[in-house]
């Protein structure tokens, strides 16, 4: 019962400006950290590369069911034919393994059909064929593609409208930087790229957006009529509204993470459901990283952004004429005061 008073207290103390976690004063060190993951996810998917589906890359995916299937029984016999290509054999579960190759024709469809039907004793009905040819790849990369861009623009339009341009440039690096980040992770664990994949990039940016949007509106709110008041700068109303959203933010990650982590490490780990581990890798990946983005990089964006207006550069000089809340607003000044020439 104390913990859960004092984690409200701690809470409520964060919401009143007692105590502050200084999100926007340091965000050098949180650029630091996202350049670190955009490098390391910079390389994975530049040297390793995306590991495309059969739905993007077209080829043909044999799934048989016996309790005698294993990975390395069905990738010996395929092996053995020599018109294979492009070979990957999954286990899915414990009594299906998956084999997909490069498209294959019919005459040599058949002849695998028949080698794995006599290595597993089973009929070659019960083999379960699918074929993609690169065409409805093709398509299927650029719906996907087209999805994402649009996506972006709608969101850059809504929030200019909604809130202003700057708070939309805001959002647009984050989730960015929340992309270009999953993808990178992705890449280096090297699941493949489904439909489903994409269905999760979709989701996490929408989850992303929506956290992002909680905060700024928090800062919308500190901020009105800030100039008239003069009480803090654009900086410190800023870094207070992350801090009043905080907890928030923390709670709904953790909530949200929990049946997500159940699908990835429960269902698809220890159960070995693999068609659900892409969409839960994405998930799970990009939901850690948008809640990152969301109080460590959109927010002192923003701020960096608004204080380079002439408006906030006056607002730090009052603030810091009148004593300032504290070292925040005569740094703000300082760094926006263009330099002067020293006179002998």
């Amino acid at each position: 019962m104390s913990e859960k008073q004092d984690l409200g207290s701690f809470g409520g103390r964060l919401y009143r400006g007692e105590v502050s976690i200084d999100f926007v004063g340091r965000r050098k060190q949180w650029y630091l950290v996202s350049f670190a993951l955009f490098i390391i996810s910079m390389g994975a998917f530049f040297f390793q590369g995306m590991k495309l589906g059969i739905e993007f890359s077209g080829g043909t995916v044999l799934t048989v069911t016996s309790a005698q299937a294993d990975a390395a029984n069905a990738r010996e016999t395929a092996s053995q034919l020599p018109f294979i290509e492009g070979l990957i054999v999954q286990e899915l579960g414990t009594n299906k393994v998956q084999i997909r190759t490069d498209s294959l024709e019919p005459a040599e469809l058949t002849e695998i059909q028949d080698v794995l039907a006599s290595r597993y004793a089973i009929d070659v009905e019960s083999i379960d064929v699918q074929s993609i040819g690169p065409s409805w790849g093709e398509e299927i990369t650029r719906k996907g593609i087209t999805g994402l861009v649009a996506f972006f623009i709608i969101v850059m339009l809504y929030l200019a409208m909604t809130f202003e341009p700057k708070m939309a440039i805001a959002a647009f690096i984050a989730l960015f930087h929340d992309v270009f980040i999953t993808v990178g992770i992705y890449a280096l664990i090297g699941f493949e790229v489904t439909p489903a994949t994409l269905i999760g990039f979709l989701t996490i940016l929408a989850y992303s957006l929506y956290d992002t949007v909680v905060v700024f509106d928090k800062v919308r709110e500190n901020t009105k009529n800030i100039t008239q008041v003069a009480r803090q700068t654009y900086s410190q109303a800023a870094n207070l509204a992350v801090n009043q959203t905080l907890i928030r933010s923390i709670n709904t990650s953790i909530v949200a993470l929990l049946p997500i982590a159940s699908l990835l490490f429960v269902g698809a780990g220890l159960l070995g459901a693999g068609t659900l581990k892409d969409v839960a890798l994405v998930l799970f990946t990009g939901m850690i990283i948008g809640t990152f983005s969301s109080l460590f990089i959109a927010t002192p964006v923003l701020a960096a952004l608004k204080e380079r207006e002439p408006a906030m550069i006056a607002l730090a000089k009052r603030v810091n004429s009148r004593g300032g809340n504290d070292q925040e607003s005569a740094s703000v000044a300082q760094r926006q005061q263009p330099k002067r020439k020293k006179r002998r």
